[in-house]
C-alpha cells in the first residue's frame, strides 16, 4: 500500500477523521495503532506478528529492566533484548548470504557444490523498526528514559504507519513524549502536511519513478553502453534513490503533521555537500546518528587516537552498508564510504580549499565520489560494478539513449539543479506563508493533477522497502 494510493488514502482519510473526532487521547492512539496494524497487514497479513512479537516482548523486557535495581542483571536483560531482535533481524534477512558465505567451509567438508537457497521472506520495514527498538532498550538501560508503562503508545512508537516501512528513524525520547499530549486541530500545521505530501509525491511518482524507466535497463545491461550513457545512468540513479527516499520521507513526516506529531527531518540537500562528512550530515540524518550514536561512539568513537577512530568510521560503515541489504556490494559500498570518511580525517586540507570560489569544486567533487559508490549500491553484482566503474573512467563507445529518454533526463536534472538552488537560496517557507489561502489551495491541487498527469503508468515501489 504505497501513500500515493489510492487504497492508502481511504485509510488515511478513516483514520484521520476517526481521531481528530475523539477527545481522549489513548483513544487516539488506538485508532492509530489500529490503523498500522491495518496498513502493514495489508502487505503481510502473517508477518504482522512478528512486529507484534517484538513490540510486547521488547515493552516487557524494558518494564523488568527499569525496575532492577542490579547492574548485572539490568545488562543481562538488554542483552537478551538485543540478542532476540538481532537475532530475528539476521535470520529474516542475512540466512541466504551467511549461508553462502560459509559454504565453501562446509563444500570442502563434503556437503553439494551449491549452497541451499531458503525461501524466506524478508518482513517489511525490519531493518527500521529493530533499529527503533533497539535504539529503546538501550535508552532504557541506560536510564536516558524510562520504559513505557503504556504499551499502546509503546506499541504506536514502533508501528506508527508513516515511518514504520522505511523511517525516518525514531528515538524513543523525542517521539513518545509526543504521545502523552492531547493537540487541538490546528489548519496551518494540517497545510504544512499537505505540501509536504505533496513534495514527497512529486519527488517519488514524477521523478524518481521517470528516471526509473531510464536508469534499470542501463543497470540490468550496462556492457551494451558506453561511458556517456553509464554516467547518465549513473547521475539518474542518484538522483531516482534521493527523490524515491526523501519523496518517502516527506510524504511520512506531512503524515505525521496532519496527526499533530512531528517526524525527525532525513534529508538536508545531501549533493550540495563540500565533502564526505558533510554528505552523511546531510543524507539519511536519522541513520547516520543513530549508526554514531549506537554504534561509533559504543565502539570507542574518536577516543584512543588517529587509527583507532579510523578504525571505528571503517566498521560504522561497513555495518551500515551490510544493514542495507544481505550482499557484498552493500557491503562494499559501506566500505568504499569509511574509507572516504577516513581519508576525509587523515588529510589535512589546506585552509584555501575553503575559498568560497571553490565551492563548486567541491561540491561537484564530492558527488563525483558519491556517485562512484552508487554504483557499488545499485550494480547487481562485482562484475557489474567493475564495469560500470571503469567505463565510466575511461572512455568507451556502446549504445545511445533514444531521443525521447535522453530529452527526458536532462529535463529532470534541469528541474532537480534548480529546484536545490531555489532550496538553497531562498527561504521557501516565507514565501508561500505570504499568499493568500486560496493560491495555495490552487497550487496544491495543481500540483497533484500534475503528479498524476506525469507519473508514469507502473510506478514502482520505493527503494527502501527492500531494506
Amino acid at each position: 500500500m504505497l501513500f500515493h494510493s489510492t487504497d492508502f488514502l481511504q485509510l488515511f482519510a478513516i483514520a484521520f477523521a476517526l481521531y481528530w473526532g475523539l477527545r481522549r487521547q489513548q483513544h487516539r492512539m488506538i485508532v492509530l495503532l489500529l490503523a498500522s496494524l491495518y496498513f502493514y497487514a495489508r502487505w503481510s497479513p502473517w508477518l504482522v506478528l512478528l512486529i507484534i512479537f517484538t513490540a510486547l516482548f521488547d515493552y516487557w523486557i524494558a518494564l523488568r529492566m527499569d525496575a532492577a535495581e542490579e547492574p548485572r542483571r539490568r545488562k543481562r536483560l538488554m542483552v537478551i533484548s538485543l540478542s532476540v531482535s538481532l537475532g530475528l533481524l539476521g535470520f529474516f534477512k542475512y540466512t541466504n548470504f551467511l549461508v553462502g558465505v560459509a559454504w565453501p567451509g562446509i563444500h570442502w567438508l563434503g556437503a553439494a557444490e551449491l549452497p541451499p537457497e531458503f525461501d524466506i521472506i524478508l518482513p517489511l520495514g525490519i531493518s527500521f523498526y529493530t533499529f527503533e527498538t533497539i535504539s529503546y532498550i538501550v535508552d532504557v538501560y541506560k536510564r536516558r528514559v524510562p520504559a513505557e508503562r503504556k504499551l499502546v503508545d509503546y506499541a504506536l512508537f514502533l508501528m506508527f504507519f508513516p515511518h514504520l516501512v522505511a523511517g525516518p528513524i525514531v528515538r524513543p525520547a523525542s517521539f513518545l513524549p509526543q504521545l502523552q499530549v492531547l493537540r487541538r486541530f490546528d489548519w496551518r500545521r494540517l497545510e504544512l502536511g499537505v505540501r509536504l505530501f505533496l513534495l514527497g509525491v512529486v519527488k517519488k511518482a514524477v521523478i524518481a519513478d521517470n528516471l526509473a524507466v531510464m536508469v534499470d535497463p542501463i543497470f540490468a545491461d550496462p556492457g551494451a553502453y558506453g561511458t556517456a550513457v553509464l554516467w547518465a545512468g549513473t547521475v539518474g540513479y542518484a538522483i531516482q534513490i534521493y527523490c524515491d527516499f526523501s519523496g518517502y520521507t516527506d510524504m511520512a513526516i506531512g503524515i505525521a503533521h496532519a496527526f499533530g506529531l512531528k517526524l525527525p527531518e532525513n534529508f538536508n540537500l545531501p549533493y550540495l555537500s563540500m565533502n564526505v562528512s558533510e554528505f552523511w550530515r546531510r543524507w539519511h540524518i536519522s541513520l547516520s546518528s543513530w549508526l554514531r550514536d549506537y554504534l561509533y561512539i559504543p565502539l570507542g568513537g574518536n577516543r584512543g587516537g588517529g587509527f583507532a577512530t579510523h578504525r571505528n568510521l571503517f566498521l560504522t560503515m561497513l555495518l551500515g552498508g551490510l544493514w542495507h541489504g544481505a550482499a557484498w556490494t552493500f557491503v562494499a559500498w559501506g566500505a568504499y564510504h569509511g574509507l572516504l570518511l577516513a581519508i576525509h580525517r587523515i588529510i589535512p586540507w589546506p585552509a584555501w580549499l575553503a575559498h568560497r570560489a571553490l565551492i563548486p569544486v567541491r561540491i561537484a567533487t564530492t558527488f563525483f565520489f558519491v556517485c562512484i559508490g552508487w554504483v557499488l549500491f545499485r550494480a547487481q553484482t562485482f562484475s557489474d560494478a567493475g564495469l560500470i566503474i571503469h567505463r565510466l573512467l575511461v572512455p568507451t563507445d556502446g549504445e545511445w539513449l533514444d531521443a525521447t529518454a535522453s530529452a527526458s533526463f536532462f529535463a529532470i536534472v534541469a528541474v532537480v539543479v534548480l529546484a536545490h538552488a531555489v532550496r538553497r537560496f531562498v527561504d521557501v517557507e516565507r514565501v508561500i506563508r505570504s499568499w493568500p489561502a486560496p493560491i495555495t489551495a490552487l497550487v496544491v491541487a495543481v500540483g497533484f493533477y500534475l503528479s498524476l498527469l506525469f507519473s508514469p503508468d507502473a510506478g514502482g515501489a520505493f527503494i527502501y522497502f527492500q531494506f
